[in-house]
Protein backbone atom coordinates (compact mmCIF):
# COMPACT_ATOMS: atom_id res chain seq x y z
CA UNK A 1 0.00 0.00 0.00
CA UNK A 2 1.64 3.06 -0.80
CA UNK A 3 1.45 6.19 1.05
CA UNK A 4 -0.45 9.48 0.20
CA UNK A 5 2.02 11.75 -0.56
CA UNK A 6 3.81 13.91 2.25
CA UNK A 7 3.58 11.63 4.97
CA UNK A 8 6.48 10.99 6.58
CA UNK A 9 8.38 13.84 4.81
CA UNK A 10 9.56 16.49 6.96
CA UNK A 11 7.77 19.27 8.02
CA UNK A 12 6.61 20.48 4.52
CA UNK A 13 5.25 17.24 3.49
CA UNK A 14 3.01 16.74 6.60
CA UNK A 15 2.53 20.08 6.24
CA UNK A 16 1.11 19.93 2.74
CA UNK A 17 -0.95 16.66 3.10
CA UNK A 18 -2.78 18.06 6.16
CA UNK A 19 -3.30 21.34 3.83
CA UNK A 20 -4.66 19.45 1.18
CA UNK A 21 -7.23 17.25 3.43
CA UNK A 22 -8.29 20.64 4.59
CA UNK A 23 -9.21 22.14 1.71
CA UNK A 24 -10.67 18.93 0.17
CA UNK A 25 -12.62 18.56 3.07
CA UNK A 26 -14.05 22.16 3.03
CA UNK A 27 -14.59 21.89 -0.84
CA UNK A 28 -17.22 18.57 -0.43
CA UNK A 29 -19.25 20.41 2.32
CA UNK A 30 -22.11 21.98 0.77
CA UNK A 31 -22.28 25.50 1.52
CA UNK A 32 -25.65 25.20 3.55
CA UNK A 33 -23.72 22.95 5.96
CA UNK A 34 -21.26 24.99 7.14
CA UNK A 35 -23.05 26.57 9.77
CA UNK A 36 -24.52 22.93 11.26
CA UNK A 37 -23.18 22.17 14.49
CA UNK A 38 -23.57 18.62 16.72
CA UNK A 39 -25.13 20.52 19.55
CA UNK A 40 -25.58 23.55 20.75
CA UNK A 41 -22.54 25.32 22.05
CA UNK A 42 -20.61 23.21 20.22
CA UNK A 43 -18.49 24.22 17.15
CA UNK A 44 -20.28 24.61 14.02
CA UNK A 45 -18.21 23.42 10.90
CA UNK A 46 -17.27 27.45 10.22
CA UNK A 47 -16.23 27.63 13.18
CA UNK A 48 -13.78 24.58 13.74
CA UNK A 49 -11.96 25.80 9.97
CA UNK A 50 -11.98 29.13 11.20
CA UNK A 51 -10.75 28.39 14.32
CA UNK A 52 -7.60 26.58 12.57
CA UNK A 53 -7.15 29.74 10.30
CA UNK A 54 -7.04 32.15 13.48
CA UNK A 55 -4.75 29.95 15.03
CA UNK A 56 -2.08 29.54 11.77
CA UNK A 57 -1.98 33.43 12.12
CA UNK A 58 -1.53 33.78 15.67
CA UNK A 59 0.96 31.26 16.04
CA UNK A 60 2.71 32.43 12.79
CA UNK A 61 2.65 35.88 14.41
CA UNK A 62 5.05 34.57 17.08
CA UNK A 63 7.66 33.62 14.78
CA UNK A 64 7.87 36.49 12.65
CA UNK A 65 4.60 37.58 10.07
CA UNK A 66 2.22 39.31 11.85
CA UNK A 67 -1.76 38.58 11.64
CA UNK A 68 -3.62 40.36 8.74
CA UNK A 69 -4.98 43.40 9.25
CA UNK A 70 -7.74 43.30 7.75
CA UNK A 71 -9.06 39.47 8.88
CA UNK A 72 -12.63 40.40 10.05
CA UNK A 73 -13.44 41.53 13.39
CA UNK A 74 -14.73 38.17 15.78
CA UNK A 75 -14.22 35.61 12.94
CA UNK A 76 -15.41 32.45 14.63
CA UNK A 77 -19.22 34.78 13.96
CA UNK A 78 -18.69 36.90 11.19
CA UNK A 79 -16.96 34.08 8.76
CA UNK A 80 -19.61 31.46 7.88
CA UNK A 81 -20.26 31.61 4.34
CA UNK A 82 -17.93 28.75 2.45
CA UNK A 83 -16.33 30.83 0.31
CA UNK A 84 -15.10 33.67 2.99
CA UNK A 85 -13.77 30.69 5.14
CA UNK A 86 -12.23 29.31 2.29
CA UNK A 87 -10.67 32.31 1.60
CA UNK A 88 -9.22 33.12 4.79
CA UNK A 89 -8.08 28.98 5.33
CA UNK A 90 -6.04 29.27 1.75
CA UNK A 91 -4.68 32.48 3.17
CA UNK A 92 -3.13 30.91 6.50
CA UNK A 93 -2.03 28.12 5.04
CA UNK A 94 -0.67 29.63 2.33
CA UNK A 95 0.96 31.85 5.04
CA UNK A 96 2.32 29.40 6.96
CA UNK A 97 4.07 27.50 3.93
CA UNK A 98 5.44 30.78 2.78
CA UNK A 99 6.78 31.88 5.78
CA UNK A 100 8.32 28.24 7.11
CA UNK A 101 10.14 28.33 3.07
CA UNK A 102 11.59 31.58 4.29
CA UNK A 103 13.01 30.42 7.19
CA UNK A 104 17.01 29.24 7.24
CA UNK A 105 17.47 26.92 10.20
CA UNK A 106 19.29 29.58 12.61
CA UNK A 107 15.43 31.03 11.96
CA UNK A 108 14.31 27.68 13.07
CA UNK A 109 16.11 27.24 15.82
CA UNK A 110 15.91 30.58 17.47
CA UNK A 111 14.59 30.78 20.47
CA UNK A 112 11.12 33.23 20.80
CA UNK A 113 8.23 33.14 23.58
CA UNK A 114 5.18 31.94 22.35
CA UNK A 115 2.78 34.46 24.11
CA UNK A 116 4.62 35.38 27.70
CA UNK A 117 3.58 31.44 27.89
CA UNK A 118 6.33 29.06 27.00
CA UNK A 119 9.77 29.11 25.96
CA UNK A 120 10.21 27.65 22.73
CA UNK A 121 11.62 27.47 19.35
CA UNK A 122 10.05 28.79 16.00
CA UNK A 123 10.78 25.23 14.32
CA UNK A 124 8.46 24.05 17.44
CA UNK A 125 5.90 26.63 16.62
CA UNK A 126 5.46 25.41 12.73
CA UNK A 127 4.88 22.06 14.40
CA UNK A 128 2.18 22.97 16.86
CA UNK A 129 0.82 24.25 13.53
CA UNK A 130 0.52 21.02 11.90
CA UNK A 131 -0.45 19.13 14.81
CA UNK A 132 -2.95 21.32 15.70
CA UNK A 133 -4.39 21.65 11.90
CA UNK A 134 -4.65 17.41 12.65
CA UNK A 135 -6.11 17.33 15.48
CA UNK A 136 -9.08 19.69 14.17
CA UNK A 137 -9.31 17.49 11.04
CA UNK A 138 -10.27 14.89 12.92
CA UNK A 139 -13.35 17.03 14.32
CA UNK A 140 -13.98 17.80 11.00
CA UNK A 141 -14.07 14.41 9.33
CA UNK A 142 -16.73 13.26 12.28
CA UNK A 143 -18.80 16.08 11.51
CA UNK A 144 -19.01 15.37 7.70
CA UNK A 145 -19.37 11.60 8.84
CA UNK A 146 -22.29 12.79 10.53
CA UNK A 147 -23.59 14.72 7.63
CA UNK A 148 -23.25 11.79 5.21
CA UNK A 149 -20.51 14.04 3.94
CA UNK A 150 -18.07 11.32 2.10
CA UNK A 151 -14.58 12.38 3.15
CA UNK A 152 -12.45 12.68 -0.07
CA UNK A 153 -9.65 10.39 -0.16
CA UNK A 154 -6.05 11.94 -1.32
CA UNK A 155 -4.56 9.79 -3.08
CA UNK A 156 -1.96 11.25 -4.71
Amino acid sequence: MALPEGIFQGFDGERSYVSRRLLALAEAIPAEKFTWRPAPGIRSLSEVYVHILITNFYLLSTVGPAVPADIPPAPEQTLTAKADVLHWLTRSLDAVNSAHAAADTAGLQRSIDVFNLRHSTAESVYLRIILHANEHLGHLLGYARMNGIAPPSLKD
